[in-house]
């Protein structure tokens, strides 16, 4: 059954609206867009990007079209756009061209706020960690210096969220799940090969390269059996980072993996540090330098 269509006329499909001149707004938001390494298309009368809201692949699943007086933005997926929004660290009143008054701009207290923004740190990216059925356990945010916040949400919240993911106590309050889980279980139904690097910006590369990618939050030394766990009888790649936090996150991430995976890989990348800095310099996935296999494919030739 199609959805309802949107009420809100800055959600409005971008194939259905007028279309007028680009505006200040619409303009704002493409360079915005540029700014976080986003790629772009106009396709239509609407430049599209991807579902930033739920790390969607396909290029053209937001459309971001032109209004009168502003902006319309609309996830096909999320069917709206306060996901895609809150992904960007805009708001609702940044869609007009003409500032909204204070009073109508129902801004949440912290929606641009990041522990580290008291020293001048900005916002840039924001990861969602999902679970088998879409919906956000907790989330990482990224600011402009490489610093990373996690939080989890909280409805009670006026933002929506807590900048924590224990209690006082020190007690874990959110599930240990791997990063874009929904993907990985999809993977495992379609016999596919799951990649494990170290961050999620390095899991966005392989991603836009046609693989399946995960990691965990926080970094090296932070993957558990927890994770390991959804990887069960799935064949892995584990990109190591080439330095010696990397080595020994790749070998940590091994042994939680023997006996559970059904073959394992250890690579690194063929140019740079990581799967990120492989692709930059132009090198495919298949180019990646082999150092590793401690479980090889049953059909291999090392496991004859």
């Amino acid at each position: 059954m199609r959805p309802p269509r949107p009420t809100n006329t800055l959600i409005q499909l971008a194939e259905e609206s007028p279309f007028v001149n680009d505006t200040i707004a619409f303009n704002r938001l493409a360079d915005h867009l540029r700014d976080l390494g986003e790629p772009t298309r106009y396709q239509g009368r609407a430049l599209r990007t991807r579902g930033l809201c739920h790390d969607g692949d396909s290029p053209s699943t937001v459309a971001i079209s032109r209004i009168q007086g502003g902006v319309g933005v609309f996830c096909h997926k999320c069917q709206g756009n306060a996901d895609f929004l809150a992904a960007i660290g805009w708001t609702e009143a940044d869609l007009f061209d003409e500032p909204l008054p204070e009073r109508q701009r129902d801004r949440p207290a912290d929606d641009m706020w990041i522990p580290c923004k008291e020293r001048g740190h900005k916002r840039v990216a924001q990861y969602l960690y999902r679970g088998e059925n879409g919906a956000v356990v907790h989330g990482v945010t990224r600011c402009d210096h490489k610093c990373f916040a996690q939080w989890r949400p909280e409805p009670t919240a006026k933002s929506g969220r807590r900048w924590s993911l224990n209690d006082q106590q020190g007690n874990r309050l959110v599930r240990v799940v791997p990063y874009r889980l929904p993907e990985i279980l999809k993977a495992k139904t379609n016999d596919r090969v799951v990649w494990i690097c170290e961050g999620e910006k390095d899991a966005h590369a392989l991603v836009d390269h046609g693989l399946v990618a995960t990691c965990n939050a926080g970094g090296a030394g932070k993957w558990t059996a927890e994770h390991a766990q959804f990887l069960e009888g799935m064949d892995v790649t584990i990109v190591a980072d080439r330095d010696e936090p990397g080595r020994r996150h790749a070998e940590h991430v091994v042994e939680t993996l023997i006996g559970l995976a059904r073959s394992i890989y250890v690579v690194q990348a063929k140019a740079g540090k990581d799967a990120a800095d492989h692709f930059a310099a132009g090198y495919k996935d298949h180019q990646f330098h082999q150092v590793g296999a401690p479980v090889p494919y049953p059909g291999d030739p090392e496991a004859q």
